[in-house]
Order: structure tokens, then C-alpha cells, then sequence
């Protein structure tokens, strides 16, 4: 009958102590905004996004409250032991969501120095990448952890959260032997992130195809193709087969333009064409702009004009100038050096029309 009588004062202290908690997490929450908004040209907000950490702070504030304040509350076991697991589990969840917005705040902070947009922007997708990668792993385990966790507070499955923790080298194995692709992958997708043969941004030839990483994920690589197509790769791919990575050091590059033309051509000629050319646009990073004679055949001269870009897309664009404007150089000024067939027919002196018969 005490029992049945003190249940509704035992939960009106309850709630008055997760109310306690709320209040003072607005509390908190008041200070923090003001904090903030004091020192916005030190912190700004866009650079360190804080506010991320708010919802599960006020998810975490009431079970943080109520653990420190439980002792000083006489409740009975059969109140106690349900309203300890309740808490347990609330914590771990809300612990795991804030340890998500920290690596999200983390990685938004350290990317905000730097500039991906940027012409040279070699150390920014490294960073980007590694960032990314290191993100997925560390949200994966921490997902492992807090299931594992809250497994064990239940006394029928407690055993198999025990397991997960402590018996990682046995569940390793046999996880292992019966899924090694998956664990392959996973690996190599850390590797990745280590030794960084691709990062985002990354202009790369993959399956023949021409086109930049658009994202890294553990498992698979997406390649966003020049027309617009999106090549899914899978991540084991960049570790077990060749590739070309055009960006891997810098974004600088050599672009080739190959033409046929006449040996009556005046190559001096071609080459301050060229020059002209390159000079007139932006697309040319006035590093090399030249043309030597690669080949000869006997119809034609194979003709090579290199010229330079600070990145492949400019390159490209360079190369279709080069070569459009090059041939109405010849075509208005030198149409007969044109790659042309030569037949020559030799005058038959005993050839006659007397000779042809009416058929």
C-alpha cells in the first residue's frame, strides 16, 4: 500500500529533475548563442557550425541529469532497475549522435581552410578526401560500439554485446572467412585514405573513360564522366588495377594536336602560327607552345603541336582551338599544302585514237 502511494510522488521528482535538466540545457544553450555571437569575427558560424551540437546536447541534457541525481532519490528496485536501462540507452544513443555532429563539425572547421574552388587545389582535396574517409570509418564504429553497448544492457542478449567488444578477434575470423570481399573492401578504402592514389576532384581515366572522383565512400567510387554520366567504381578497383590520374601531383598538363599535311608545308610558318595562337587566349599557361615533326609517310608529314594548361579541361579546349584555327591557317593562306594524292600520268607516244575500236 506504501508502494502504491509513493509511485506518484517518486515520478513528480522525476520530472522535476528531466525538467531541471531542460531548463538548464536552455540555460546552457542562452549562454552559448551569446558566447557565439560576442566573438562571431573569431568563430563564425558558417566555418564552425556549433549549432550542429545543439540537438543532441538537449537529447543528451535530461538522462546526464537525471544519472547524477538519482542516488539522492529513494526509488524502489522495481523502479530503479527499468528507468537505469531506459537512461542507459538514451545516453548511448545521444552520445553517438553528438560524436556524429562532432566529426561533421570537425570536418566542416578543418575544409573551411581551404579552398576547393581554387585553381591549385591539390591540398585541399587531399585533405577532403582523408576527411571523408576517415569520417565514414570512425561513424561506422562508433555505430558498432553503441549497438554493442546497448545490447548489453539486457540481461538475455548481454552476452552478445560482450561478444562484440571483447571476442573481436574471434568474430574477426569468422566474419573474415565468410565475408572477405566486404572486408577487403573496407580496407582498402582506408588505404585510400592513407595513400591517396585519388582524391576528390581528381581528373582520372578509368574503363577508357575521361572524367573527375566526385565521391569516395568505403565501398565504391563514384566518377562523374565529362558528358554528365555518373562510372560507379568499385574502391577495390584504385588499389588493384591501373589507372591514369591526371591531378595526382599537379593540375599542370601537356595537350597534343596531330595534323597531316603536305611536305610543301613551311613548318617555320606553322610555328609562329602557333605561337600567335596560344598567345591570343587564356587557355595557354605560356609554358610550351611548340611543333616538331613526329612522323612521315610518303603522302604525307605528321605534324605535332604541343602546347601546355593549367588543368586538363583548359587542355582540351586548347587543343580544339589549336587544331581549328591551324587548319584555316593552311586552308587560307597554303590550301595545296593540304594532305593530297598525287597521280601522274605518263603520255603514251604510241597511243593513238586510231587505235580505238568502235564497240
Amino acid at each position: 500500500m506504501f508502494f502504491i502511494q509513493s509511485i506518484p510522488k517518486q515520478l513528480s521528482i522525476l520530472m522535476v529533475v528531466i525538467l531541471t535538466g531542460v531548463l538548464i540545457y536552455i540555460l546552457s544553450r542562452y549562454v552559448l548563442n551569446k558566447l557565439f555571437a560576442r566573438f562571431h569575427t573569431l568563430i563564425e558560424e558558417e566555418k564552425i557550425p556549433f549549432k550542429q551540437s545543439y540537438a543532441p546536447l538537449g537529447f543528451l541534457f535530461p538522462p546526464l541529469f537525471l544519472f547524477l541525481t538519482l542516488p539522492l532519490i529513494d526509488l524502489s528496485l522495481s523502479v530503479r532497475k527499468p528507468l537505469d536501462r531506459m537512461l542507459s540507452i538514451w545516453t548511448i544513443i545521444g552520445l553517438s549522435w553528438l560524436l556524429f555532429r562532432l566529426f561533421n563539425i570537425i570536418k566542416t572547421f578543418i575544409l573551411s581552410r581551404y579552398e576547393l574552388s581554387a585553381k591549385d587545389n591539390l591540398d585541399a582535396r587531399r585533405v577532403s578526401t582523408q576527411l571523408v574517409v576517415i569520417q565514414r570509418v570512425l561513424g561506422f564504429v562508433v555505430i558498432l560500439v553503441a549497438v554493442s553497448l546497448i545490447l548489453m544492457t539486457f540481461e538475455k542478449v548481454h552476452q552478445i554485446g560482450v561478444s562484440i567488444l571483447a571476442s573481436a578477434g574471434i568474430a574477426g575470423i569468422i566474419v573474415g572467412f565468410a565475408a572477405q570481399r566486404s572486408i577487403s573492401t573496407l580496407i582498402a578504402g582506408i588505404q585510400i585514405a592513407i595513400t591517396q592514389p585519388i582524391r576528390i576532384d581528381d581528373v582520372v581515366i578509368v574503363e577508357n573513360e575521361w572524367g573527375r572522383i566526385e565521391e569516395i565512400t568505403l565501398t565504391y567510387v563514384v566518377v562523374r564522366i565529362w558528358d554528365q554520366r555518373r562510372l560507379i567504381v568499385p574502391i577495390t578497383f584504385f588499389i588493384e588495377s591501373p589507372f591514369q590520374n591526371w591531378t595526382r601531383e599537379s593540375a599542370e598538363i601537356l595537350g597534343t594536336v596531330f595534323m597531316y599535311v603536305d611536305y610543301r608545308a613551311p613548318i617555320d610558318e606553322l610555328r609562329s602560327e602557333l605561337e600567335r595562337i596560344v598567345a591570343e587566349t587564356s587557355l595557354w599557361d605560356k609554358r610550351v607552345a611548340k611543333i616538331q615533326v613526329t612522323n612521315t609517310t610518303d603522302k604525307a608529314i605528321e605534324l605535332r603541336a604541343l602546347v601546355s594548361a593549367e588543368n586538363s579541361s583548359n587542355a582540351w579546349e586548347l587543343r580544339c582551338t589549336v587544331r581549328e584555327k591551324l587548319i584555316s591557317f593552311l586552308q587560307q593562306n597554303y590550301p595545296e599544302c593540304l594532305p593530297m594524292v598525287r597521280v601522274e600520268l605518263e603520255k603514251d607516244k604510241s597511243f593513238s585514237t586510231k587505235n580505238l575500236k568502235r564497240i
